[in-house]
């Protein structure tokens, strides 16, 4: 069981723990399949070429899915999710299998962010954070923010 994060234990600044994530072209079809988002243009190759893409790339939603796992694994089962949103700003392809359990050598994402303000709301201990997901050059390709709730050891 993960350590609870309290409202005290967080600064403005404070970094969220990143997570590295691996995107695989097997991990497309699967999310495919448990979203419903079965857009072709996710994991066939061809289909993503005929509409102008090099090849299939990882959906949106799997990389927003990312982003609350990186929220809700830092404030803990006693903390609360309030807000979540991202921008899908640039593409980010999966890396191809090399079996059929382990991936190719190649890029891996992390998840990432930080504390920006903190703050008591309606008797909710509250903090700010952006977020995001960065690719293997840097670059932040799904930048959000979130708002989370977090247990107070009583103090204000």
């Amino acid at each position: 069981m993960a350590k609870q994060l309290y409202w005290e234990d967080v600064a403005d600044g404070s970094e969220l723990t990143p997570i590295p994530k691996i995107a695989t072209t097997q991990m497309l079809v699967k999310w495919a399949g448990a979203s419903g988002d079965l857009n072709p243009a996710h994991y066939e190759d061809t289909f993503a070429a005929a509409q102008g893409l090099n090849r299939a790339f990882v959906q949106g939603q799997l990389k927003r899915a990312w982003l609350v796992q990186l929220v809700t694994t830092w404030i803990g089962d006693e903390g609360t999710l309030k807000k979540l949103s991202c921008q899908f700003r640039a593409v980010d392809w999966p890396r191809f299998m090399a079996s059929l359990t382990d991936p190719k050598e190649g890029e891996t994402w992390w998840c990432k962010g930080n504390a920006t303000k903190k703050y008591v709301q309606d008797d909710e201990h509250l903090i700010d954070c952006d977020i995001w997901v960065e690719n293997g050059k840097g670059e932040k390709t799904t930048p959000g923010k979130a708002t989370v709730a977090l247990p107070s050891r009583g103090k204000s």
